[in-house]
């Protein structure tokens, strides 16, 4: 018999062994219960503080603007999730996201959202950031100023009423902006522009570059749509981006955490 403290010490690390066993197997089910081909690969703990932004393939900075973002500057092996419009609330994509620890950042239009402000209530609650993709979904690009900052700044004002979290990030609808669009943003406390290197959908990944490969940072665009408009629901979206991104040796980490 070992004496009293040892034997207590040999008891606790057979526990926290146990303990693991246990958690790698929930993990196993999880994945296995929402087929995945495996199970997500973790993200490493956010940076605590955000990287800075410098000028590079992938960053467009201009002087008093907001940044516009493709790529978020890091060497770790993680790429970012974004779902855009708002039109499909299921619920099954936000349960299966919360059950496997995806994290994503929705960029809503007021028009498709306010159907039901409380689905995206539900996503913020858990972590998941909701930012500003304007009111009517239209191409900044061919508006006038004012015309652009009614667009984003009533959003701002409606996600801060709606969510109860004013946002830092805004993407334009279709990618489409000017000077005058970065202007607007930034009068309304807009922080940074994130679009997108990658687009998802149920059945495939569409890439930017010839390589047709993830880079670390890169930002995946998708939308909250569903089989009206798709071959293939919210959770077979959310299947095969974690499939792909896992495949390739990434993590899916929370945008606003790093822009």
């Amino acid at each position: 018999m070992l004496p009293g403290p040892a034997r207590a010490e040999e008891e606790a690390g057979g526990e926290a062994v146990a303990r693991k066993a246990r958690a790698a197997r929930a993990v196993l089910e999880t994945a296995a219960r929402w087929g995945l081909a495996r199970p997500p690969l973790p993200a490493p703990p956010p940076p605590a503080s955000r990287p800075e932004l410098v000028a590079a393939q992938g960053v467009k900075l201009a002087n008093g603007l907001p940044p516009v973002v493709y790529r978020v500057p890091t060497e770790e092996r993680i790429v970012f999730l974004t779902v855009d419009d708002g039109a499909e609330k299921d619920p099954e994509f936000s349960r299966m996201a919360a059950e496997l620890g995806i994290p994503l950042s929705a960029f809503v239009a007021d028009y498709l959202a306010r159907s039901d402000y409380g689905y995206f209530r539900a996503l913020a609650a858990r972590g998941d950031a909701v930012n500003n993709h304007t009111v009517n979904h239209r191409n900044l690009k061919v508006l006038g100023y004012g015309t652009q900052r009614e667009e984003i700044c009533r959003q701002q004002d409606q996600l801060e009423e709606q969510i109860g979290v004013r946002p830092r990030l805004f993407r334009p609808p279709y990618g489409e902006y000017n000077e005058d669009t970065l202007r607007a943003a930034a009068s309304c406390g807009v922080e940074a522009v994130p679009l997108w290197n990658e687009e998802a959908f149920p059945d495939r990944m569409e890439y930017r570059y010839e390589d047709q490969r993830l880079h670390p940072g890169d930002v995946i665009l998708t939308h909250f749509r569903g089989t009206d408009l798709w071959n293939g629901s919210m959770p077979d979206l959310l299947r095969k981006v974690v499939d792909e991104v896992t495949a390739q040796g990434f993590a899916l980490a929370r945008l606003d955490d790093y822009l």
